[in-house]
């Protein structure tokens, strides 16, 4: 089992999981965050953590697009192992439906 990010941290971006992350498998998009599955040690601390619940175990039902969502941009993100401030609007889009075709972006973040 790995745990994943899901649409509920795009335009959001708390980053209170990659601060208790123990092996930082975090990565940055510019308006969301990925869990590297290769490298997340299935300790569940992360999960807690998140004020949008965007983090999910990926034994979840809908969790495998998630899984393959977040090993791709693993790959072409930058690392981030630090808590940095949440995106403006964060509180505001925390519970919206439909993140993922209004507003994913490829584009990596700064990391850290």
């Amino acid at each position: 089992m790995t745990y994943v990010v899901t649409e509920a941290c795009i335009m959001c971006k708390y980053t209170d999981c990659v601060e208790v992350c123990p092996v930082d498998c975090f990565y940055e998009g510019e308006n969301m965050l990925v869990i590297h599955p290769d490298e997340c040690i299935d300790c569940g601390v992360c999960e807690p953590e998140c004020p949008a619940e965007a983090i999910i175990p990926d034994t979840e039902p809908g969790a495998d697009k998630w899984v393959e969502m977040n090993t791709k941009y693993a790959a072409a993100w930058p690392n981030i192992t630090e808590k940095i401030d949440a995106m403006p609007d964060a509180d505001a889009k925390a519970e919206e439906e439909g993140k993922f075709d209004k507003y994913f972006s490829e584009k990596p973040g700064e990391g850290s």
